[in-house]
């Protein structure tokens, strides 16, 4: 073991040596190494820190072993000379450099001191905070750098407290059962909590009972008391994740029993579990101070206004910056929509559908947007009717939505009116994007053949078009029309431009029912294709409307099948009230028709035809028009009149209805 020279041998040998920096060691001794006296001696080379100290020692232990002697005066100048020099050591006795001065600061300031050992640099006699930051060099530093130091270390000091308090935090969490993640990734977001617990825990120094507690105790006191942990299990268990709990214990500024007070009440109006956090959050920073009282009069006046207790919560939850409103804020609004001409169950249904119309846009906005909306030559009561079927207009811009969708509509030869109708017909139409939307759209029409201006016909016909997912709707059903109904690529365009409503059709239950009934009939997929160009709505009726014409057609009329081919809109027309009729008179008359003329006019242009046919058969039979050039119409009477005389079929019916 190695021996240590005693302090007065180390003190004279200092004072022989002329270089302080060395000192001799005991290692020379060593027993298995005598020692020679023509040896020089082994010196064990000190560092500045320990030549710094062991000056400022052996000054003192001189002074005090030899006073100067002499008598009082010499005394008396002698300490007078020395004052300077002893208050240059005494101010520059510890130079420590700022990187040692952290770790001294740290280890002072930290819950738990890091283990020692003996010949440590760091004693347990630590100097304090403030010895620390009045130890500087003055001489070396100018006085804007000490500043900096001083502030440096304060806010070192500072930020090691706050990690004192948070590991005092997670502390307490473990101890409510909660994980190391979900404790850490909590902590990390309450930065506003952990500096009020740390202001909290520094001010209870001020109190007796809680004077002579270190910093740790006086932070478990403060988040004990805070029954912050039972509130994080309570607000977990009510489905809010912990960035929303985070969110939620900052915005309460230590108030924390404001949250649970808030939540019972949102519970209480039908805020379901996995909306509280999103409306305690979007609600507005000082929803947390506003009493239940003034929240309870916005639901009751809502209440009274046509909105359902039940739909509350809903409403709310949708849009929680409703409950930041005043009282007199929320009246103003709801009067906006009740002035122009709503009644209580418009506006209640209209609230519920969209909330976002009660509370999400300032009232120039929502003024804006009704002007707009009156400018396509509505009334305010039925821009009010408007916005009842379809708030969501009021969630559109104007500057992004819809002058750029005018614009566009206006060069499809668009008029005012038209746009009228497809607003009061389709509105959703105006809340679509025109880019990624209604453009696509377009110019797959202009791909199939449709012309800007068919276009145009076509979206005022039938707004709800635009509506309809290009890739999932109107693709799907182009492809059927020009595969399993026949329709060239020719027709296309055309079919879509005079049936658009075919676009809206249900593919599975409506237009492939419909094209293999007509196959079934013995139709050719070419004539199919030929009747749909002709009538494009043929495919839109129902098999069971269908079948009773056709039926009646071939057994009744006894018409061929080739009839129907030629003319396809036969089956638009009504059997009751159009064609048995009609029929019993042709029988009745003994004259026969095509079916494009015997259906396709009016009723005074029917009766005209068939009085015409009766007078040319009359003529005909009593010989005055032998020599006279048959016109088709005279033929077709005679092909009729032969086949009703020939057909025993016809004679029967015609028998029926005679």
């Amino acid at each position: 073991m190695l021996s240590c020279p005693s302090p007065s041998s180390f003190h004279l040998h200092l004072h022989r040596r002329p270089h302080p920096t060395t000192v001799s060691s005991s290692l020379q001794h060593h027993p298995n190494h005598p020692p020679t006296p023509t040896s020089d001696p082994v010196l064990r080379t000190h560092n500045s820190k320990t030549v710094s100290f062991l000056h400022h020692r052996t000054t003192i232990t001189d002074k005090t072993k030899n006073p100067p002697q002499g008598n009082e005066n010499d005394r008396q100048q002698h300490q007078d000379s020395a004052q300077p020099n002893d208050n240059k050591r005494t101010t520059g006795q510890l130079v420590v450099p700022p990187q040692e001065k952290l770790n001294i600061l740290e280890m002072s300031l930290v819950s738990e001191r890091v283990p020692q050992y003996p010949g440590s640099i760091y004693t347990n006699s630590l100097p304090s905070l403030q010895s620390v930051l009045r130890t500087q060099n003055h001489t070396q530093h100018p006085d804007n750098d000490d500043d900096e130091d001083e502030e440096a270390m304060i806010m070192r000091a500072l930020e090691i407290r706050r990690k004192v308090t948070a590991e005092v935090f997670k502390g307490a969490m473990k101890k409510g059962k909660f994980g190391i993640t979900y404790s850490t990734n909590l902590v990390n977001r309450l930065s506003e909590f952990i500096d009020h617990v740390m202001i909290e825990a520094a001010a209870l120094k001020r109190l007796p009972e809680f004077e002579d507690s270190t910093f740790n105790v006086r932070a478990k006191v403060v988040i004990d008391d805070s029954n912050v942990v039972p509130l994080i299990r309570w607000l977990k268990h009510n489905n809010l994740s912990y960035p929303k709990i985070a969110k939620l214990i900052c915005m309460s500024k230590g108030n924390l029993e404001s949250i649970r007070r808030l939540v019972e009440w949102l519970k209480t109006v039908h805020v379901k579990g996995e909306f509280l956090g999103v409306t305690l959050l979007k609600s507005g920073d000082d929803i947390l101070q506003r009493s239940i009282e003034d929240l309870d009069e916005i639901v009751e006046y809502l209440e009274s206004n046509g909105v359902k207790r039940d739909w509350v919560g809903f409403v709310i939850s949708r849009c929680p910056r409703l409950l930041s409103y005043s009282m007199e804020e929320v009246k103003i609004r709801v009067e906006f929509y009740l002035n122009m001409g709503m009644n209580e169950n418009d506006f209640g249904t209209m609230v519920f559908d969209y909330p976002g119309v009660l509370g999400q846009f300032t009232l120039e906005e929502m003024n804006q947007k009704v002007n707009y909306l009156r400018e396509f030559g509505l009334s305010t009561e039925y821009v009010g009717r408007l916005l009842a079927f379809r708030p969501q207009l009021m969630g559109c811009s104007i500057e992004e939505r819809w002058k750029p969708l005018v614009k566009y509509l206006y060069y499809l030869g668009i008029s005012r009116d038209g746009m009228k109708r497809m607003l009061t017909i389709k509105p959703m139409v105006f809340c679509f994007n025109l880019e990624t939307t209604i453009a696509p759209k377009v110019q797959f029409f202009r791909d199939l053949g449709v012309r800007d201006d068919a276009i145009g016909n076509m979206l005022v016909k039938f707004p709800p078009l635009l509506t309809y997912s290009l890739h999932k709707k109107i693709r799907p059903v182009v492809i059927l029309l020009m595969t399993k109904a026949g329709v060239n690529e020719k027709d296309i365009g055309k079919v879509i431009a005079l049936g658009p409503e075919l676009l809206g059709c249900s593919i599975a239950k409506r237009l492939e029912v419909n094209v293999k009934y007509f196959l079934s009939l013995g139709i050719r997929v070419r004539q199919l294709g030929e009747m749909v160009a002709d009538f494009p709505k043929l495919l839109r009726y129902k098999v069971d409307l269908l079948y009773p014409k056709y039926r009646y057609l071939r057994r009744t009329m006894v018409r061929p099948l080739q009839d129907v081919i030629e003319f396809p809109r036969f089956f638009s027309y009504s059997l009751e009230e159009r064609i048995i009729p009609r029929h019993k008179i042709m029988v009745e008359n003994r004259v026969n028709f095509k079916l494009r003329y015997m259906l396709a006019c009016t009723d005074d242009e029917f009766n005209e035809r068939v009085a015409d046919k009766v007078e040319r058969r009359r003529r005909f039979e009593s010989g005055l028009l032998d020599d006279a050039p048959v016109d088709s119409q005279t033929a077709e009477g005679s092909l009729g009149k032969a086949a009703i005389g020939d057909c025993p079929t016809s004679k029967s019916a015609f028998s029926k209805f005679s």
